[in-house]
């Protein structure tokens, strides 16, 4: 009997504020062998963050039909907020949960890529395991610049122009990242400082010493920003089994108390691994409104969501 096959995918649409939007996006992934997991909206980053999970051409296929609604929906040219982005479906990522392997996701992203310009005529950079070129692998190097850099640079220098299609990104809807990789965990952490309004100066320092890139902890990507009229340490950590939750939860306190802030409550967006989850742990407590039933993955495939 064939192993159950199981890939997740975290599309990051690039719009955070209108609920009617992010919705229409999330209603048109709704295909069959696929379950709706998960998805938020933040105002200011201006992002909302979709999990779907199921069978992998069906994955692919729903990834594909909301990059594509999100092409119609979301411009660009007006748009901003907190977190950097390239497009309005910014990154798709695939992840193996049952039954394949990594090689095997990276070859469905690439699938999903040329499907996405193909329909949309959205132009695809592939990153980390998906990418085909060394220079892509990090997601922070493709989107460097963000949308308006793309603008700027893609016809016209090589380097910047994409793995498929354009040379320029689309007028409106930019250009996606497609990917493959292991879980990912994008973990915030607000701080309470001594100073009379929030001090994202703090929260941007701390930032600075969690993350990999500055001398701080394996895996950790980590911005301080302002967010609901408070500061925040925004992270991605993309190896928990070499640097667990508790260990970066920690690692933030010591520093924030280096820098006279204390750690008010954690928020995790999108959802975590089974593996993942430490019951009897501070960070645990300290996430607002956690509840196992809904945040760990293998639990959540057992009752998804309706789709809206």
């Amino acid at each position: 009997m064939a192993e159950l096959q199981i890939i997740e995918c975290v599309p990051n649409f690039s719009e955070g504020r209108d609920r009617g939007t992010v919705e229409a996006i999330v209603r048109a992934m709704r295909v069959d062998g696929v379950e709706l997991l998960d998805y938020s909206l933040d105002g200011d980053h201006n992002r909302s963050v979709v999990t779907i999970a199921g069978a992998p051409e069906a994955v692919v296929e729903a990834a594909v039909r909301g990059a594509g609604k999100a092409a119609e929906l979301i411009d660009l040219r007006g748009q901003s907020g907190e977190h950097p982005r390239i497009g309005a479906a910014d990154v798709i990522p695939f992840v193996p949960v049952a039954g394949l392997s990594l090689v095997q996701c990276a070859m469905l992203a690439h699938q999903a890529g040329m499907a996405l310009w193909k329909r949309s005529h959205v132009p695809v950079y592939f990153y980390e395991a998906a990418a085909t070129r060394p220079d892509r692998v990090n997601l922070e190097d493709v989107r460097r610049g963000q949308f308006e850099g793309l603008v700027r640079d893609a016809a016209k220098d090589a380097a910047r122009r994409p793995d498929v299609g354009g040379p320029e990104p689309h007028a409106s809807a930019g250009a996606s990242a497609v990917g493959a990789r292991k879980f990912l965990i994008a973990y915030n952490i607000y701080l309470t400082t001594q100073s009379s309004g929030p001090d994202v100066g703090q929260a941007r320092s701390i930032a600075k010493e969690i993350r990999a890139s500055g001398g701080g902890l394996y895996g950790v990507k980590a911005m301080g920003v302002l967010a609901n009229g408070r500061a925040q340490v925004s992270m991605n950590i993309t190896d928990f089994q070499r640097t667990p939750m508790s260990r970066v939860y920690d690692t933030v306190r010591e520093i924030a108390e280096k820098h006279g802030a204390t750690l008010a409550e954690g928020e995790l967006i999108g959802l975590i691994p089974e593996q993942a989850y430490e019951p009897n742990s501070e960070w645990v407590r300290q996430t607002h409104q956690f509840d196992p039933e809904e945040k760990v993955l293998e639990r959540r495939l057992k009752h998804p969501l309706a789709w809206p």
